[in-house]
């Protein structure tokens, strides 16, 4: 009997343990990689990598935004950069606290060196307003950037884009009560900062009227939230745009995988396959 309580015992603290270990052996190989990176550009590497997150023993999923912690650790990694060394940002995220991106932003449009913001996937709302603050946007061929028009909380719940509350309050309405022309002013607010800093962002490599007008497209709420900006459509509003991604950027996202589910929602043979010789039929691929 009490050999078979201390195999329980084992199996207990190896279900502790191991998770932890793994957790450890994949920071090493994140720090590997970036390092990998630094040399191979001279640069100082940043990551904000956002994924949905699980709590250890509980399990349940944590979904992760931009927040002032973000802004204080990159703030202090910019601090620990000389000022004429090359900066460069792995940015994926859905966005988040427009204070915290702000100061990430604003942050990067002074540092002296290059500033290199690589968008492997998505950098959408305050993700976006951080790449702004970059001298060159390097986006995968099919990577998307996002409108940063400010959303506002309602009375209700959940949040209202500052510009629809606007254009609702244009409708005539003897009724409104005082909380509604309160959140309108709010959102006018709103409006005129985002698309101050916005604007300020992009001024450093564009002409005042191009800056003014990328800043009113991003900021003014002409499309939804979620509209994505891909390469060209950047290209047009005159950002400093590159599709190049590197491979190491690639190498380096892979180590920053999706929390574990029960059953993966998407699935696929996790290796490269060569391109077919013309003329030649083949079976399939093969991973030998």
């Amino acid at each position: 009997m009490g050999d078979i309580l201390n195999i329980v015992w084992l199996i207990i603290l190896l279900q502790l343990f191991v998770p932890v270990l793994q957790r450890q052996l994949q920071t090493i190989r994140r720090r590997a990689m970036i390092r990998q990176i630094e040399r191979m550009r001279g640069s100082r590497v940043i990551t904000i990598i956002h994924r949905q997150e699980t709590m250890s023993l509980l399990g349940f999923p944590i979904a992760r935004y931009i927040d002032i912690e973000d802004s204080e650790q990159v703030l202090r990694a910019i601090r620990l950069t000389p000022e004429d060394m090359p900066v460069d940002v792995v940015l994926h995220t859905p966005g988040g606290l427009v204070l915290a991106a702000e100061q990430i932003a604003e942050a990067l449009r002074r540092h002296k060196g290059r500033v290199t913001v690589f968008v492997p996937h998505y950098a959408m709302s305050g993700g976006t307003l951080i790449a702004l603050g970059a001298d060159e946007i390097v986006m995968d061929p099919d990577a998307v950037l996002g409108p940063v028009d400010p959303q506002l909380g309602s009375p209700q719940g959940g949040s209202y884009p500052a510009a629809s509350i606007l254009k609702a309050l244009e409708e005539p309405n003897p009724n409104r009560d005082d909380q509604t022309l309160i959140l309108g002013d709010m959102a006018r607010k709103a409006l005129e900062q985002v698309h101050a800093t916005t604007y300020n962002l992009l001024v450093k490599h564009l002409p005042p009227e191009e800056a003014d007008r990328a800043a009113r497209a991003l900021s003014g709420g002409q499309w939804t939230h979620d509209y994505p900006i891909d390469v060209a459509q950047a290209r047009g509003l005159g950002l400093p745009v590159s599709d190049q991604m590197p491979r190491e950027i690639y190498a380096l996202m892979d180590l920053y995988p999706q929390t574990a589910q029960r059953r993966p929602s998407v699935e696929y043979v996790p290796i490269p396959y060569q391109p077919r010789a013309p003329g030649r039929r083949e079976r399939g691929p093969r991973g030998d």
